[in-house]
């Protein structure tokens, strides 16, 4: 697993000539520290395997830290400097030490509203599904709304799940309930008729109400911006219950040793949550919150609200409020991801792009005019073309500066704009958790695409191959928050736990020195920490 000056990071690469200076200056105040007294320090780790991130220097045996900052790394001679009458010392005895991991693409508030909710991601039969909702609604009597998250696409025919089950589940009050990926939505007969949708309900821009084949009325599925035809009318959270989450969700980064996570959609109540808990310094990891920007207002207009947020929340802090969100398609699976050539099975339909390129163009250049930095959720290979080419508009007119966007998920290539994103300065942001052969992979993917595309899902070896900063991300709650999970199966590309199961793309598998680092030092870079 050993690193060489070969493995060196990109995230490193960019910046080595003009820091060069700087590493030599703190390499010699590390010399003259050697040579006076050391203050005592309150931990100390001795006799590990630790990896440092550094390619100059990327293992060392012992690590002391003094008041929340490491003050030495290196061989297990020299830190007996530190190792003072209070010290605690922790014996490694050859374990292995990881800096601490960062996502750089998450939901962690929405994620922590869910754990309250009912969960369905393991259930993996429609029987299963049906038992949980049922449970749950009737241990919940007292709920004006039936609220759950998880259900997977696959589990139901066309990932189209029907209101009829819905309703014979949940029959006496309206009932929502999120797929696991946050694209689609499967709501009852009640909540249908409380939103006021019908069968003459046309579709919302960039959405689709899924319609009965015979009646054309509604069949409960709801694709996209037609969620929110459904979604607007529940309950408001409160203030407390967003905390409260916000709580939850960092107590479960910090149990997989994240200690920065990227919230990837943050409107203006969940940054009021997150400034909250930053004010009493009870953020126990640091969140760069990506504001989600609204696709309806003019550009000016927006740009306007998105700085009078940035200002009004930034703090300096554990909060950084620097980033903005757009999506600029939807999901493969649901056949909303935009493509440069039409799904096999719906003959003629590439899928829509949430702005056109001109209006894409025309936002990330204002906003990055501003000196936010451009987070775009893209999935076909013609919403991350598009993307790409605003980014090289906005980078032509507002002039090159270490703008650091970062474009996310990332699932299917045309393999001419791998080498734009190292060209164009781009992080790639992988969730390298849905680089396996799954149903969705197999049974919702594949298909639509055919062999000669889908060799292109997930390049995440080219893109490093290429020298582009690549950085790792779960989208949890969408799949695992464990980033060893993710690093797993990037190394395999393979179901975990099936270790003489199918291989997706093994020409696309990395190393796990690559991945560390897309996980360390590499999302660090993309989040400016």
């Amino acid at each position: 697993m050993g690193l060489t000056p070969r493995d060196l990071p990109p995230a490193l690469e960019a910046r080595m000539r003009r820091t060069a200076v700087v590493f030599l200056s703190l390499l010699a105040a590390c010399s003259i520290e050697r040579l006076a007294p050391a203050v005592p320090a309150e931990l100390v780790f001795t006799h590990g395997a630790i990896w440092t991130a550094s390619p100059a220097r990327p293992w060392a045996e012992a690590l002391a830290v003094r008041e929340g900052h490491i003050v030495y790394v290196g061989e297990d001679g020299g830190v007996t400097r530190y190792i003072g009458s209070q010290t605690r010392v922790v014996d490694l005895a050859g374990r292995l030490m990881l800096p601490g991991f960062q996502d750089t693409h998450a939901h962690p508030l929405s994620g922590g509203l869910e754990l309250g909710e009912c969960n369905l991601y393991d259930a993996n039969t429609v029987a299963e599904v049906e038992g949980l909702i049922r449970a749950y609604a009737q241990a919940h009597r007292d709920l004006a709304w039936i609220k759950g998250n998880g259900w997977q696409l696959p589990v139901f025919p066309g990932a189209n799940p029907h209101k009829d089950l819905l309703d014979r589940l949940v029959p006496d009050r309206p009932a929502l309930f999120y797929a696991a990926d946050g694209h689609s939505a499967w709501v009852n007969s009640k909540a249908l008729a409380l939103a006021g949708v019908t069968r003459e309900t046309k579709d919302p821009a960039n959405g689709r109400i899924e319609r009965d084949a015979r009646s054309g009325e509604p069949s409960g599925t709801l694709r996209e911006s037609a969620i929110e035809l459904v979604a607007s009318k529940l309950p408001a959270y409160t203030v407390a219950e967003r905390i409260g989450a916000v709580r939850r969700a960092l107590s479960e980064a910090n149990r997989f040793g994240i200690t920065a996570i990227t919230d990837a959609d943050a409107g203006p109540a969940y940054l009021e949550a997150y400034a909250a808990l930053d004010r009493k310094g009870e953020l126990t990891a640091r969140v760069t919150a990506a504001i989600h920007s609204e696709s309806g207002a003019p550009v000016e207009q927006e740009a306007a609200r998105l700085r009078d947020l940035r200002k009004e929340y930034r703090s300096g802090n554990r909060l950084g409020v620097n980033t903005v969100k757009l999506y600029a398609d939807g999901v493969i699976e649901a056949r909303t991801a935009a493509l440069l050539a039409p799904y096999l099975d719906r003959p003629g339909d590439r899928g829509p792009l949430n702005y056109q390129p001109d209006e894409l163009t025309a936002r990330i250049t204002a906003f990055d005019r501003d000196g936010f930095q451009i987070h775009v959720h893209a999935i076909g290979d013609r919403a991350i073309r598009v993307t790409l080419d605003a980014l090289a508009h906005a980078r032509e007119a507002n002039g090159p500066r270490d703008a650091r966007p970062v474009i996310a998920h990332l699932e299917l290539f045309d393999p001419a704009d791998i080498p734009r994103f190292r060209e164009l300065g781009v992080v790639a942001s992988f969730q390298p958790y849905w680089a396996l052969p799954d149903e969705y992979i197999t049974k919702l993917t594949l298909p639509a695409l055919g062999p000669a595309r889908s060799r292109w899902i997930y390049p995440i070896g080219s893109l490093m191959t290429s020298g582009a900063v690549v950085a790792g991300g779960s989208d949890w709650t969408v799949s695992s928050l464990n980033p060893l999970d993710a690093i797993q199966v990037a190394i395999t590309r393979q179901v975990p736990d099936s270790a003489n199961g199918p291989v997706l793309i093994p020409e696309e598998r990395v190393d796990l020195p690559r991945m560390l680092a897309a996980y360390t030092i590499n999302a660090a870079f993309a989040t400016r920490l």
